[in-house]
């Protein structure tokens, strides 16, 4: 029991970071699950899944509700996203542990570099309509889904910032977008890592429940900050997990 508190808390601080940040948690909950409590890097990744599928399914709900979602953009990002994240996931289950926790160094060191050049970079205006076409879309669905297979990070913490960057959209539409391709992404890569006995069901779902009952807190607070110190916040926790993750190694 006290156990289950534990974990039940830790999920309500991760839920209250993953809504500061607009992540959903899955990013920051991986490094620390490894570095906390020893979890091989693959089942770091699959236990954090438990919380991301329901956080993304109720942020996509609440998200419909007040900005609906594109179908003719949506389904490139969620088809393609589908399936490359299966294939990365299948691969992910096969690599080395270590070897898998040097690549999650690299992808979050990447990670924080580009956003800390897009917080210091100058922003276009967001256009009525997309730079580009439908087929360009499943291309972004399949690099991100990819990463989000291999990573167990749902793919559209790649995605988000491709769209505001390269497909000129605004940040309430990419985010949008982005649930719609994490949903079915995150949830094939939980069932495939789960199959391949990766996932620490008596972790995970503690931290779902605490993760679901907070995430909106974490919200609430981000609204009150400034966009950049976000950025920067958020930047400098992605390289202390790193810094951790590698220490580990």
């Amino acid at each position: 029991m006290i156990e289950f508190l534990m974990y039940l808390a830790f999920g309500a601080a991760l839920g209250t970071l993953g809504g500061l940040f607009g992540i959903g948690g899955g990013l920051i909950a991986i490094p620390l699950l490894g570095v906390l409590f020893g979890l091989d890097q693959q089942i770091a990744q699959g236990t954090a899944l438990v919380m991301v599928v329901p956080n993304v399914m109720l942020a996509l709900w609440r998200y419909h509700q007040r900005n609906r979602i594109e179908l003719r953009h949506a389904l490139p990002l969620a088809s393609m996203g589908f399936c490359f994240a299966w294939i990365g996931s299948i691969w992910a289950v096969g690599i080395d542990a270590q070897t898998m926790r040097l690549g999650f160094v690299a992808f979050l060191i990447a990670l924080s570099a580009y956003n800390l050049v897009r917080m210091f970079a100058a922003n276009a205006p967001a256009s009525a309509q997309m730079n580009y076409s439908w087929p360009w879309l499943g291309v972004l669905g399949a690099a991100s889904g990819t990463m989000g297979g291999l990573f167990g990070v749902g793919g559209a913490v790649v995605a988000t910032p491709v769209l505001t960057s390269l497909f000129g959209t605004s940040q309430v539409v990419a985010q949008g977008l982005s649930l719609a391709l994490a949903l079915p992404s995150t949830g094939v890569t939980l069932v495939t890592y789960a199959v391949h006995h990766q996932v620490d069901w008596m972790i995970g779902l503690p931290l779902a429940v605490g993760g679901l009952l907070s995430i909106s807190w974490g919200v609430r607070i981000a609204h009150a900050l400034p966009e950049r110190l976000l950025r920067g916040l958020f930047c400098g926790f992605l390289v202390l997990c790193a810094v951790m993750l590698a220490l580990k190694v």
